[in-house]
């Protein structure tokens, strides 16, 4: 008989939100109760203007997918607005960033793969963690810096 430890898992509305990066923010699924695969982020109200850093991430690729809003995003130096039903890839090694368009908030999904990019989110919500560039270093996370300067935009 074979056994497994991987057991059903589920994230309901009521989870409540952890605040990142100044961001009511919901961690639905972990590598721990993914067997790794993926970790998947919601952040509930992205604010008008508020923009992520500029950043590479070694571990992991990266995908957005709007619900809600528009968003601005640039991979590689490259710009794409993206509103409501818009998926995008960011994959690793490629530095890449977003920021928020318009005037109303965005909601957004985050899915990262393989797993535990999550971890670094819920690092950075807990009161009195270490700065930005300290904790995104351990998760093999490269900060650089504000985002470019956009040059234009297709998508």
């Amino acid at each position: 008989m074979i056994t497994q430890d991987l057991q059903p898992y589920f994230s309901t509305p009521a989870e409540p939100p952890i605040i990142f990066l100044g961001l009511p923010t919901v961690v639905r699924a972990t590598a721990q109760t993914t067997n790794g695969a993926f970790g998947l982020i919601e952040h509930l109200t992205m604010r008008p203007g508020f923009a992520s850093p500029y950043h590479t991430h070694r571990l992991e690729d990266e995908g957005f997918y709007v619900l809600e809003g528009q968003v601005a995003f640039v991979c590689d130096g490259k710009w794409a607005v993206a509103g409501p039903g818009t998926f995008v890839f960011g994959p690793r090694n490629i530095p890449h960033g977003f920021k928020v368009e318009g005037d109303a908030p965005v909601r957004m999904l985050l899915l990262c793969a393989p797993g535990g990019f999550e971890q670094f989110v819920v690092e950075m919500s807990q009161p009195g963690h270490e700065p930005l560039p300290h904790v995104a270093a351990k998760y093999q996370i490269d900060v650089h810096g504000p985002l470019p300067k956009r040059t234009s935009t297709s998508v």
